[in-house]
């Protein structure tokens, strides 16, 4: 036996070991491709395909049989509806995930410092719990312009209205036929000219029985009464009859005042006195020099109610969509911020305690800079997200403001489904909304992949 045979029959056992293995993972790389083929085919049928075939659709016009090649990229920026929508998304982009990147972390602070932490983090996150759709119909709701159904312009009007006041008499208006003339103004002034020692009537309708002050009553006395010397006199009364039968123009035994409604004596155009009704409406005006005198009832008396803010107008609505959005995100990033506030090293925290700096000096110096990563990861996430809404922004905006809050995501529903029925341009904001978002979710996953190693 030669040492060539030797030779080749000792090295066949360890070809015959590597043999099996390679074998051995060509097996398990099958039975893991069999695993992982559902997975495939569905994220080919669910994201490849639709991404494919709407970067194809795109080069395509409304019907989808004549090919236009980049006239809808031209055209959607032609559009002046898409370049709103692009605004509306950047300053989604710049305001939203910075405002709750913030108050993430301003809150995750101070929870640390608040003995019933974890029932104030169930709070703040429980709004991540409802759905779009109902936290889009609940700020609906909320900011309804009429304050009788939003709770937010009720809140508005309580406060105007316990500072600056409200007219009792909005729907107040002069009787045709009475000694009074509408100014341009709103003021209701008497048209024939009066003098000390003279006394007048002067009747309003349009004010319902049960809308009368607490403190109105029967008027019939106050006008029998007559101006003394000197006096200017006179009484501002619903010229109205409970029940009918009462005269127009006349003050009836049943017709009550009006109380609290402002007169003011004016001459010259100038105003010389000024008072306020009294229970019976009576007012009286004294210290007149003599002359001829105007009797004003001023426009204050009939100012319509404060009806709030239009939350929901062109210039309101997408701060107010963002708010509802801060609702429903912020206790997302305070948790996130504040499972990065947790893993902080303490001792560096203690130190500088030691070394006499402040709370705030800690915080801007060593917290912030600490949990830069951590805030980085957040605000690119909310970024990717904000690209993305459309519910809120669909629902909460009434139809005659959407476009003024339209962004991308909307836009691409309104031009393909909603009314547009041109998928050949939705398909070019899509494949525009996709180029935005892949730059952020990259730097996400390679911010991602660096932490893990």
């Amino acid at each position: 036996m030669t040492a060539t045979t030797l030779v080749s029959k000792e090295a066949s056992p360890p070809a015959a070991g590597a043999t099996r293995r390679r074998r051995t993972r060509r097996r398990g790389r099958i039975v893991a491709l069999l695993f992982v083929f559902p997975a495939l085919l569905l994220l080919g049928a669910l994201v490849v395909y639709p991404v494919l075939f709407s970067v194809g659709r795109s080069f395509f016009d409304a019907s989808g049989t004549r090919f236009v090649g980049g006239g809808n990229y031209t055209e959607m920026f032609r559009d002046p509806a898409t370049v709103k929508a692009i605004r509306n998304t950047a300053i989604w982009v710049v305001v939203a995930p910075a405002l709750l990147t913030g108050l993430g972390l301003i809150l995750a602070v101070l929870v640390e410092k608040v003995r019933w932490a974890t029932a104030f983090k169930l709070l703040l996150f429980m709004p991540m719990a409802v759905s779009f759709l109902a936290a889009g119909i609940i700020f609906r709701l909320a900011y309804d312009e009429d304050p009788d159904k939003g709770v937010l312009n009720a809140a508005v009007v309580s406060v105007h209205d316990a500072f600056a006041g409200t007219s009792s008499y909005p729907t107040a208006r002069a009787r045709d036929g009475q000694d009074l003339t509408r100014g341009r103004d709103g003021s209701y002034l008497t048209a024939n000219a009066l003098s000390p020692g003279d006394s007048v009537a002067l009747g309003l309708v349009g004010v319902l029985p049960r809308d009368l002050p607490r403190g109105a009553s029967p008027a019939a006395a106050a006008a029998a009464r007559r101006a003394a010397p000197g006096e200017l006199r006179g009484v501002v009364y619903l010229d109205f009859t409970p029940g009918g039968g009462g005269r127009p123009g006349r003050v009836d035994p049943k017709e009550s005042g009006l109380p609290g409604m402002q007169v003011e004596a004016t001459r010259d155009g100038r105003t010389v006195a000024s008072t306020t009704t009294a229970g019976d409406g009576s007012f009286r005006f004294t210290g007149l020099d003599d002359g001829s005198y105007t009797v004003r009832l001023p426009a204050a008396n009939f100012a319509p109610p404060y009806q709030g803010v239009s939350w929901l107008g062109p210039a309101l609505v997408t701060p107010a969509i963002i708010g509802a959005y801060l609702w429903i995100w912020t206790g997302f990033a305070m948790v996130l911020i504040g499972a990065g506030l947790a893993a902080l090293p303490r001792d560096a925290l203690e130190a500088a305690r030691m070394d006499g700096a402040n709370e705030w000096q800690i915080f801007r110096r060593i917290t912030v800079p600490l949990l830069a990563p951590v805030l980085t990861v957040v605000f690119v996430t909310l970024v990717i997200n904000v690209m993305k809404v459309f519910d809120l922004v669909y629902i909460i905006a009434p139809g005659p403001v959407q476009e003024d809050a339209t962004v991308l995501a909307t836009q691409m529903w309104l031009v393909s489904f909603g009314g547009g029925n041109n998928q050949g341009l939705g398909s070019a904001l899509g494949v525009l909304l996709l180029l935005l978002v892949v730059p952020a979710m990259v730097f996400n996953v390679r911010r991602f992949r660096r932490s893990q190693r």
